[in-house]
């Protein structure tokens, strides 16, 4: 008996002891949120952690308030294949693409639509968060914006936009550098710290403030750097230099003009506040397709020139840097991921984390979408090889892509054989 109120006695001081363990760390815990301001964290715990999670999801629509990208009014549906024999995905690529949580794989040949998969709750009306491929989208919009001869020049000075940037080693900062991902800026980029910079922007409620407040911190356009915030200052210029908002504008130049079947969602930051123009598209994967076939044709969509041509060149070549891991860029455009492993088919494609894909291939007429809650991992130059000219030479293509990519590539060339 002695023995058993020996043991409560002990199981009463451990519980009252991690009670007020847990209470003095949640103390702290907003003790720091609230002096150093990042109250945006209730909001990312919230809608992470106390769901189960420990990143935002593809379904995080209702979670933010929203514009609104209507869709076209002359809505064109992809044709569907005729043949009586179809392509089908086999067991072993079912396998491996459902190892990697997928929602949708959708390959499209010209017009058709040959072949379409969705999993779990997803289907073709639903919508889903492109995250970080909407940064292509905007790399497009940049396009529309020079060709209205509101931009005036890529290579002018993103100060002459915002005044933040007008003086300074900021001002050197221009649109080419943000489109290039090499403007220098001190932009902490992670998709998993809920205290970098894009945690902030993905759950906080003042992106201008937050994305203007950047310094420099490296001479621009010398080293490839991926960073959300360039994305974001490119959607802020778009809107000084057009008088629009992103959204709408988006919307008048591009969405209603390829043949959109449903509306688009892009998420804000506060009510009627500022889109999220380095993630948070949110469009059906049919719909999200259109936007590879529109960089398939250059540009072009039923005969007229939506981007200018001479951009759309521009937008998929590798401009000349060293990249994060030190080798030459050919893995980035103007903001869109280039793979020129074959160059009779280069392939370009934009992507956002958990496996986000609208990958185009011009050569081929062929689009493939690919939406999920998992990506594979990227193929770096290991340190050890650092030095080896050899390998670096036999390998270069494939470094900074994620591995998954070309298992996308290859089951959607079979199914156009």
């Amino acid at each position: 008996m002695n023995r058993f109120s020996t043991w409560i006695t002990f199981l009463r001081k451990t519980v009252k002891y991690l009670s007020l363990t847990i209470l003095v760390l949640l103390v702290l815990a907003n003790l720091f949120i609230l002096i150093s301001g990042r109250t945006y964290l209730y909001k990312g715990i919230y809608n992470t952690y106390l769901q189960g999670r420990t990143a935002p999801g593809i379904f995080d629509k209702e979670v933010f308030y929203n514009a609104t990208l209507h869709k076209s009014s002359k809505s064109l549906a992809w044709k569907h294949n005729s043949n009586k024999i179809k392509p089908q995905l086999t067991s072993s690529e079912i396998e491996t693409l459902e190892k990697l949580d997928i929602s949708s794989f959708l390959v499209f040949h010209g017009d058709t639509l040959i072949f379409e998969k969705y999993w779990g709750k997803h289907n073709p009306q639903t919508v889903t968060n492109s995250f970080s491929a909407a940064k292509s989208f905007v790399g497009l919009l940049v396009g529309c914006a020079l060709g209205d001869g509101k931009i005036k020049s890529l290579d002018e000075s993103i100060g002459n936009y915002l005044p933040a940037f007008a003086n300074g080693k900021k001002k050197a900062v221009t649109i080419r550098h943000l489109l290039m991902m090499s403007s220098g800026l001190d932009w902490e980029e992670s998709g998993k710290n809920p205290l970098s910079d894009n945690a902030e922007s993905y759950y906080g409620t003042d992106l201008y403030t937050h994305v203007t407040g950047q310094e420099a911190i490296e001479k621009p356009g010398v080293r490839f750097e991926y960073q959300s915030g360039n994305t974001e200052l490119l959607g802020f210029v778009i809107e000084k230099a057009t008088g629009k908002q992103l959204s709408s504008y988006a919307e008048e130049k591009l969405w209603k003009k390829i043949g959109t079947e449903h509306d688009a969602y892009w998420s804000l930051d506060k009510e009627n506040g500022d889109e999220k123009s380095f993630c948070c598209l949110y469009s059906t994967s049919r719909d999200f397709a259109r936007l590879g076939k529109l960089i398939n044709q250059q540009g072009k969509w039923n005969g007229k020139q939506l981007v200018p041509e001479a951009y759309m060149q521009e937008f998929v070549s590798n401009p000349t840097m060293t990249t994060e891991d030190k080798v030459p860029n050919y893995r980035y455009g103007l903001h869109i991921w280039t793979y020129l492993g074959n160059t009779s088919h280069p392939v370009y494609y934009c992507r956002g984390i958990l496996g986000q894909f609208i990958i185009s291939i011009p050569s081929k007429n062929l689009v493939i979408v690919r939406t999920g809650s998992k990506r594979g991992k990227n193929i770096y130059l290991p340190k050890e090889k650092e030095h080896d000219k050899a390998y670096i030479e036999k390998y270069k293509f494939k470094f900074g892509h994620p591995d998954d990519l070309f298992t996308y590539l290859k089951i959607g060339d079979r199914m156009i054989k």
